[in-house]
Formats: structure tokens, sequence, C-alpha cells
């Protein structure tokens, strides 16, 4: 069993301030998706994360195994990071032979994950090749697989999307699926909102290193968009107005004489919004309006972004990511 906390962490780098008093929770078999625009502070926690920095204040705990640690163990997990570290005149067994060995992989469970591995990711032909003559998205294929080969229960992923075709992509998806179905806790950073919204169990969405929004995907939803908007048809055409005196609707705007779109008021169940709809004519169908991730996400960063008076240095984005 893993469980990563971080309780109010702060980063800074010279004159900014890349996390800013984030805190959240990842339980054991989840996938946790850390959302934002360049800038928002998503790379600076997974370095934290990893070890590769230490946060300015606040805590991280880790509970692994029923141990209390301030550290990961290396075997524990695999990290993508945004920039690729792997060795360009070697080639990919080289590669993924020696980071095996670093992982304290036998030779043998080498051997048999790299088969696996590169079977499953189309790379078993190239495996002799040098990395300077695969294509960006194979250097990734690669890159990933170093991550996953030694079986480890975190995967931490900065990007692991990058460079890929959607057909890749797809690809991608199915196996962190597959790893956590199998019990591997997944922590990732993407801009792929589409992905993201098929894939993770918990969210976390920054904008200059503070939090805008927290949770599942319906939490997140309801926190970015509290209105909550709905489809409806009738049967018969029915003047634009004819929603306008319904106590139940805070707004309605007619689409054509027989679909209409509105919001609920506070504090109004959905059954009486039914009740109140089928009262003015007979309903032909009745749905959920969702917007989609991408949306909620454009539409939160810019509200954040108008009520931020202060924007941060254009030299320090890249450190902050």
């Amino acid at each position: 069993m893993l469980r990563i906390s971080a309780f109010q962490i702060e980063k800074s780098y010279s004159t900014v301030k890349a996390v800013n008093g984030i805190s959240f929770d990842v339980q054991s078999g989840q996938i946790f998706a850390l959302l934002g625009p360049n800038g928002a502070g998503k790379s600076s926690l997974i370095r934290m994360l990893v070890g590769l920095t230490r946060p300015d204040a606040g805590q991280i705990r880790i509970e692994y195994k029923g141990e209390e640690l301030s550290t990961l163990p290396q075997r524990c997990y695999g990290y993508l990071p945004e920039d690729r570290g792997l060795y360009q005149d070697r080639t990919v067994r080289q590669n993924l032979t020696y980071i095996g060995k670093l992982r304290g992989m036998t030779t043998a469970e080498i051997s048999t994950a790299l088969i696996h591995w590169c079977t499953r990711l189309d790379l078993l032909e190239k495996m002799d090749d040098n990395l300077t003559k695969l294509s960006k998205g194979n250097q990734q294929k690669v890159q990933l697989i170093s991550c996953v080969m030694h079986a480890p229960d975190l995967l931490i992923l900065d990007e692991p999307f990058s460079g890929l075709d959607p057909v890749n992509q797809e690809h991608v998806l199915s196996i962190l699926t597959e790893l956590k179905q199998s019990g591997t806790t997944v922590i990732l950073s993407a801009h792929q909102m589409a992905l993201i919204e098929r894939l993770a169990d918990q969210m976390l969405l920054l904008n200059k290193g503070q939090l805008v929004a927290q949770g599942s995907l319906t939490e997140v939803s309801r926190q970015l968009d509290p209105q909550q908007w709905f489809e409806v048809c009738f049967e018969q055409q029915l003047p634009a107005e004819a929603l306008a005196h319904l106590t139940a609707v805070a707004e309605a705007k007619a689409i054509d004489g027989h679909k209409f779109q509105l919001t609920l008021k506070p504090d109004v169940s959905v059954s009486q919004l039914l009740q109140q709809l089928s009262a003015v004519a007979e309903l032909a169908d009745f749905s959920r309006i969702q917007p989609s991730l991408h949306q909620l996400y454009l539409t939160a960063v810019q509200q954040h972004n108008q009520q931020q008076p202060v924007s941060q240095p254009k030299d320090a984005e890249g450190v902050a990511a």
C-alpha cells in the first residue's frame, strides 16, 4: 500500500513562488492528474515528490508498506521527466539494460521486461537502433518503458503523451489504465484534457502556483461551473418565453420551438424541475449538459488570471513549470 500526502507545500525560485500552499492526498491505486498551463507549478511539485528538490515550507508524507518514509525508495517508483534523460548515442537495448541495472533488476528480469514492453509498444524491431534514429514519439515510448520495466508501485509521469500521435496516445492510455487495475499508483502531469477526463480518478488544477480546483471530475466540474445546465425537448412547439415563469428555472434559452437550454435555481432539485417542465408540455427528452474538462480548464485559468493583479516575470515561466 502507498499513500502520498502533501500539506501546504511552498516552493520559490528567486522572486517567483512556483508553488503556493498546495495540499493534496494520493491514495494507493489511483491515477492523480496535475493540470495547469505552462508555469503553473506542476513540474515543481513533481520534482519535490521525487526528492530532486525540497519544499521551502510545508510537508510531504509518504506511507509505503506500513512505514512512514521521508523519501521514496528507488525501486518503488518510476519517474518520467519532462526532459528526456536517455543516451542518444546508445541503442534502445543498451539504454534500457543500463536503467534496469540501476533499478536493481537481474539480467533475466531485464531481458523479460525488454521483450514484453518493446513488443507492447511496437519497438521490438528497433531494439538495436541508436536513439538518434528514432522519432520523437518512439523516444518517448523508450522513456516510458524505462519507467515501468521494473514494475514499480508508483509512476510519476511529467507529460507522458508528449510527442505521441493520437494512436499511440490511446495505446499509452490503455497501458496506464491496466497498470492502475493491477494496483499501480500513477501521478501525472499532462495537457491533453480529453485523455485526462477519461483517465484520472482525482485531479489538481493549478495556475501560477495556486490551487484553482481539486477532486474527482464531478467535483472539479461543480467547483468550476456551479450552475447546472440542462437541455429539454418538448413534443410540441412552444413560444420562447414558455419557461420564464417556472420557479425552478434561473435562466432559459430557446434553441428552437421544441428545444430549450436552462439552468437550475439554487436549492431546487432536478425532480422539482422535471415536475414543473412536465406541467408545461409533454417531454420528449431531458439531459444534463456537461461541459468538457477542456472548456472548464480554459474558463477557470482565464478567470484566475483576471483575479491576479501582478503577473510573474516572463523569464521565470520555465522555472515554475
